[in-house]
């Protein structure tokens, strides 16, 4: 019923009566996701960190690192990936932190660690929360966005949405949404069915019928993403030890365990929704940004396609791309390359 691989990566006819059928599914059949346990409520999570509390509501939990923000040159707002946390970071040296003058706050993204759920997530809400958090910790009328993986979403929707607001932006690894316009449509398709068969069928619900995704990502007997799983086939040499090193010590889970110990839904799948989803905006139409724009990339990385990161970089001529010979996804873990990115930004 859903099965609309077809051009730009699910665009075909089927795509509308796909989500209207799994509308369908979703009122008749599909129970709801299980409500989330808030951190700081009665029988959740405790609340350990430092958080904000936003208009809203809701609050945001944060790390600091780098340099007191109090002496910062620079100030940066970390969004973090899929699977991820407020202590990721592009991790460079603490040497080249403090010589620059960096100051750096990572935050759980809604629904994450930490930080509250929110019902209502989208790229425009990440953007504003980045906004929120950093008006709250007094970061000052402009400041510095990095995003990671998924977490990117943040960055082109402060781009959209605050452009105002940013001195400069960087994106390592950014994930792209194959229904982006911008995308030539048997390009996106292509590269689209390459992916493994469970995570062609997680992003076509996550577009078409997202109101049964956690019902269908919880089924063991449909075809689910291998990114959630681990599984996913990685050809780069240094992806794949990091992954087999973090699942033979445990790290793998325990990360899984923090990020979602709010639900699964709340964090991963509304990730996937937003991400995967109907934008209000294709990235390829942004205009030129007052500030500079970089893009890191590598040239083996096996959950974003590089062939469609360079098409986007050729499509903005006033990205600043960087691709990287021999390397995959996880981008925070190859040497020296955190300096190198703030070096590049603010040297």
């Amino acid at each position: 019923m859903l099965n609309c691989a077809a051009k730009r990566a699910g665009g075909s006819a089927l795509g509308p009566l796909a989500g209207a059928l799994g509308s369908w599914i979703a009122r008749a059949v599909v129970p709801p996701p299980p409500p989330p346990r808030i951190c700081g409520s009665p029988g959740g999570p405790p609340v350990t960190a430092p958080r904000v509390r936003l208009r809203d509501g809701r609050h945001l939990a944060y790390a600091e690192s780098g340099v007191r923000k109090e002496d910062a040159r620079y100030k940066v707002v970390f969004s973090h990936g899929f699977t991820g946390s407020r202590l990721d970071s592009v991790r460079p040296s603490p040497e080249v932190a403090e010589e620059l003058g960096v100051y750096m706050v990572g935050f759980d993204r809604a629904g994450y660690g930490e930080s509250d759920p929110n019902p209502n997530r989208s790229v425009k809400s990440a953007a504003l929360d980045v906004e929120e958090l950093a008006d709250a910790l007094g970061l000052g009328p402009k400041f510095y966005v990095i995003g990671i993986s998924l977490g990117c979403h943040a960055v082109w929707g402060a781009l959209k949405y605050i452009p105002e607001r940013i001195a400069g932006a960087a994106m390592m690894a950014p994930v792209v949404n194959y229904w982006w316009p911008g995308f030539p449509a048997d390009l996106a398709a292509e590269v689209y069915n390459k992916q493994e068969v469970g995570d062609q069928w997680a992003l076509r619900v996550s577009h078409h019928a997202p109101s049964i995704l956690h019902w269908w990502m919880e089924q063991s007997w449909l075809p689910t993403s291998t990114v959630v799983a681990g599984t996913t086939p990685l050809t780069n040499k240094r992806d794949a030890e990091i992954r087999r090193n973090m699942k033979a010590d445990g790290s793998f889970q325990k990360k899984m365990d923090l990020a979602t110990q709010q639900g699964i839904h709340e964090s991963y799948y509304r990730d996937m929704m937003v991400m995967f989803g109907k934008w209000e905006f294709d990235p390829m139409s942004l205009p030129k940004p007052p500030c500079p724009v970089h893009i890191w990339q590598g040239d083996e990385d096996g959950l974003v396609p590089v062939v469609l990161q360079r098409y986007l970089a050729s499509r903005l001529s006033w990205v600043n791309y960087h691709e990287l010979p021999g390397t995959g996804h996880f981008l925070s873990a190859v040497p020296g390359l955190g300096d190198t990115v703030l070096r590049t930004i603010f040297g």
